[in-house]
């Protein structure tokens, strides 16, 4: 009887236990929710080529990962704050090599779908796009799915490259009518807002589950044409979803 009754506790275990997907996922979202604690303040909004160069000076590659100064990107920009939620979530959880840490910081004048930023900041699905080639996570259009701490890029029209109008945040909840997240906002800069669900025209959530395969960056072909060519080029999102292996 004792050795039915210990089996059966066992089992009830192994099926509570949370897979080790699980556990990284939700540790991941939740070190990107403590990086935007620790960011600044407002700071004014500009996207700007002088704005986007004040990203080096934010964070730079040490030996034993990366150094931050998060105050002196301001004022900021949508991608470029939550590229350094990004950074600061792998610090907290990835041992960094020098060489990764220097392929992640940002260089001066980077231009869109060149290096890691680049593709981050590129127009359309660079965030998801840089997600599915590494193999990092998932990328997911359902708002049922969302999880406080997933990224998201956020449509305001219907056009997808060089005529989109679009915004890149973190995702902190829902309701049937609006949307709450974290960025560098208009006219503000850094902090929270909530906005009409009804605003967004097409929304891409991406999901790091899979953090330590940014450990393989320097795998990645130094640019990514398709994502250079979104800052002048429209695309339909068909494309879009076998490029990124959108999921529903």
């Amino acid at each position: 009887m004792k050795f039915h009754l210990a089996l059966l506790t066992l089992t009830l275990l192994a099926c509570s236990a949370p897979s080790e997907e699980t556990s990284t996922q939700t540790s991941f979202n939740q070190a990107t929710l403590e990086a935007i604690k620790k960011m600044p303040q407002g700071g004014g909004y500009s996207g700007s080529d002088a704005t986007k160069n004040k990203l080096p000076l934010a964070c730079v590659a040490k030996p034993t990962g990366l150094s931050f100064s998060l105050k002196s990107a301001q004022p900021s920009f949508c991608s470029g704050a939550t590229y350094l939620a990004l950074l600061h979530a792998l610090d907290q959880t990835q041992s960094l090599s020098q060489t990764d840490a220097r392929l992640l910081v940002v260089a001066l004048d980077q231009k869109d779908g060149q290096g890691l930023f680049g593709r981050w900041n590129a127009n359309g699905p660079g965030c998801a796009k840089l997600v599915a080639d590494l193999g990092c996570g998932q990328n997911f259009t359902s708002w049922d799915k969302a999880q406080p701490g997933d990224f998201l890029k956020i449509w305001w029209n219907d056009k997808i490259g060089g005529q989109e109008r679009g915004h890149h945040v973190v995702y902190l909840s829902h309701n049937e009518t609006s949307v709450r997240y974290w960025s560098s906002n208009q006219p503000n800069g850094y902090g929270e807002k909530t906005i009409p669900r009804s605003d967004c025209k097409r929304v891409l959530f991406s999901r790091i589950t899979a953090p330590q395969k940014f450990n393989q960056i320097s795998n990645l072909p130094p640019s990514d044409p398709w994502l250079e060519r979104m800052l002048r080029d429209d695309f339909t999102w068909s494309e879009v979803k076998l490029k990124c292996q959108v999921q529903e």
